[in-house]
């Protein structure tokens, strides 16, 4: 059996909207790719925080994972991540331990601790600008015991949250959080979807520092990459023109919302370079590329698990994209 029909694939959405679409357009359509990837047999849906981002609408992540959760039935459900020092973690345990109530083991709990936004944002969000620089750890360990069993004489309670156990993930784009999940043994997920470069020392340092824990016996890693599937490889570097507007939009101070794929690309060769350090990890193609490189990428990385984001201007042409994919890995093409 191949390396990919021995990993487990997932969904990251980051609820895109599209130009000329509505956020109400955005949301119907992550209930619909939620289902597709259900029936598809994909293992999880994560939703990510972003703020002040006209073209990311999932900024009240926790609101729209119970969207989603109450939408499907089987697939694991949750966030990738929330931004943690951007929120209290009693706030956080008890909207978590509220979905894993509603939604018994399907609710996954994903923390980052980047703002997830800009500077002006970070201040209205009433943020500290230095929380998280140093008391990620702690503000991590106070959540794990709103969320664990109740001790004696514990004085503030998350109710709901106290006793879900709802599962935590550490996930980054460099090698703090890496090690922070290893000393902690939790699972561990790498941003590769937008900062490939550091990947492969931080699933190292991951590996190489784990401890065993209540919650894992061994490392457990997963990476996000970008991934444009197609029924040809021409077709698919169409498509994916999309996500390298996006992330050009970004590299000149814009933020756009999806725009539809082109046939060139108007960019300068440092920008050509940029986007493709951001999209280092993408791939890009038509059934035979996309398995022959995402084997590559499994083998090389060694991960238990690949989470996938598509940006596509068509929504039809992104449920056509993770259709192939589960193809692919079930050996239907």
């Amino acid at each position: 059996m191949s390396l990919l029909a021995n990993t487990r694939l997932s969904v990251l959405d980051l609820a895109p909207v599209r130009q000329g679409g509505t956020i109400r357009e955005t949301f119907d359509n992550t209930v619909s790719l939620a289902r597709h990837a259900e029936a598809l047999g994909y293992h999880r849906f994560w939703l990510a925080e972003h703020h002040n981002a006209a073209g990311i609408a999932s900024a009240a992540t926790s609101v729209l994972i119970g969207h989603v959760a109450g939408a499907t039935s089987t697939i694991r459900v949750g966030s990738g991540g929330v931004m943690l020092p951007n929120h209290p973690p009693l706030v956080v345990a008890e909207q978590f331990g509220t979905l894993a109530t509603l939604y018994p083991d399907r609710i996954d709990l994903g923390l980052g601790r980047a703002p997830g936004t800009d500077g002006a944002t970070i201040a209205a969000l009433g943020r500290n600008p230095q929380s998280g620089v140093h008391d990620f750890p702690q503000q991590v360990a106070e959540l794990a015991r709103y969320l664990g069993d109740e001790q004696p004489g514990q004085r503030v309670s998350a109710w709901p949250g106290q006793g879900t156990h709802v599962p935590l993930w550490l996930l980054g784009s460099s090698g703090y959080s890496a090690q922070l999940a290893a000393h902690l043994g939790l699972p561990f997920a790498f941003a590769g979807q937008f900062a490939p470069g550091y990947m492969m020392e931080a699933l190292r340092l991951y590996r190489s520092q784990f401890q065993p824990s209540e919650v894992l016996d061994e490392p457990y890693a997963m990476a996000g990459i970008p991934l444009i599937a197609a029924d040809t490889d021409e077709e698919a570097q169409y498509q994916a023109t999309t996500q390298q507007q996006k992330f050009l939009s970004l590299i000149r101070g814009r933020r756009i919302q999806l725009a539809p794929p082109v046939r060139e690309m108007d960019w300068s060769p440092h920008e050509q370079a940029a986007i493709s350090n951001n999209l280092g990890a993408s791939i890009v193609g038509g059934p035979d590329t996309v398995r022959r490189e995402l084997e590559a990428f499994i083998e090389r990385t060694g991960v238990n698990e690949v989470m996938v984001n598509s940006d596509f201007f068509d929504h039809a042409d992104r449920l056509r994209s993770y259709e192939i994919l589960a193809d692919i890995r079930s050996g239907r093409r």
